[in-house]
């Protein structure tokens, strides 16, 4: 197979929530495949740094603010990106949060903030970018989804409610903006220390309970999602639409110690 199927030299790709975290590291990714960068953020001068950085990795970087919240938002990024950089030729939906609760805890704006950012969010932004993407008939869209887009967990019911939508979604998705050149597909992170829930990895004993239960007994690095993030963005998926692609070391496969101990029997 030819490395050119993962080259992204002369495309230009959208990274929401690019202040932090893991959309960093995805813009990392796909800036040292070739790519150059709209990177956004509800407050423009966070993205400074990361501008200045992406800069000197050789690649543009233009900084856009984008609240996925405010309609009108979304549209005035979508405009500012094309007429900055032309052609957009991937995006990454990855702007989101969470609101860690028991269920019976959940007040209405809880429910609200988190199903607007991550599920409501995500559908507008892939629509207005879209819309020029179908004329060029090229695109590839990646959702940024969960390895709660297939699991529940207590305490999150919100958040993967809005993931598991986002999985569905993208298949919906998929299915609309296909016979037009667009891929769409979910790149679903499992447990990986982001800023995000950091918190939880201050208890050495919760750790120790997930790495248990993850088949390769280590939570996630941010650099294990680069080789996901560049196939998904490339043409080396160009016939991968629809799809749900988990990179969470094995955790959905609901292995436990357990079991593990008792097929070690056979």
């Amino acid at each position: 197979m030819s490395d050119d199927l993962f080259d992204l030299s002369g495309k230009t790709a959208i990274v929401t929530g690019a202040s932090r975290g893991l959309g960093q590291y995805f813009g990392r990714a796909l800036a040292r495949a070739g790519a150059d960068l709209v990177i956004t953020a509800r407050k423009l001068e966070t993205l400074e740094p990361f501008r200045t950085e992406i800069e000197g990795m050789g690649r543009r970087a233009v900084p856009v603010e984008l609240d996925v919240r405010d309609y009108d938002s979304i549209r005035r990024m979508a405009d500012a990106a094309e007429k900055a950089c032309g052609a957009i030729h991937i995006l990454v939906n990855n702007a989101g949060c969470n609101i860690r609760k028991p269920a019976l805890d959940v007040a209405w704006d809880d429910w609200n903030t988190v199903l607007e950012t991550n599920l409501r969010g995500t559908f507008f932004v892939a629509q207005a970018i879209a819309k020029a993407m179908i004329p060029r008939r090229y695109g590839r869209i990646v959702n940024i989804g969960s390895v709660t887009s297939v699991f529940g967990y207590a305490g999150l019911a919100p958040y993967c409610a809005s993931r598991g939508g986002v999985k569905q979604l993208t298949m919906s998705l998929a299915d609309d903006w296909g016979p037009f050149g667009i891929t769409v597909n979910c790149l679903a992170p499992g447990w990986f220390k982001t800023k995000q829930n950091e918190a939880l990895y201050v208890n050495q004993e919760w750790v120790s309970y997930l790495c248990d239960r993850i088949p390769l007994k280590r939570p996630g690095k941010p650099d294990d999602l680069d080789g996901a993030i560049v196939f998904l963005a490339s043409d080396a998926s160009q016939y991968i639409t629809g799809q749900t692609l988990l990179v969470d070391g094995g955790i959905s496969t609901g292995a436990t110690k357990a079991t593990v101990s008792t097929q070690a029997g056979y």
